[in-house]
């Protein structure tokens, strides 16, 4: 969990993956439908690494 590392004072980029509802509960969902535009939001942030 990036409150973690963001409390040491670590950058951290946080809210980077899939979208859904109930976070950390036992009904905890994502919707199948934020999965390749996340796929691809990660892919081009990887890329801007290299």
């Amino acid at each position: 969990d990036g409150n973690f590392s963001a409390a040491l004072g670590v950058p951290t980029l946080d809210g980077l993956g899939a979208d859904g509802k109930g976070p950390h509960t036992l009904e905890e969902q994502i919707y199948v439908s934020s999965l390749e535009p996340r796929a691809r939001m990660w892919v081009n942030l990887l890329e801007t690494l290299e």
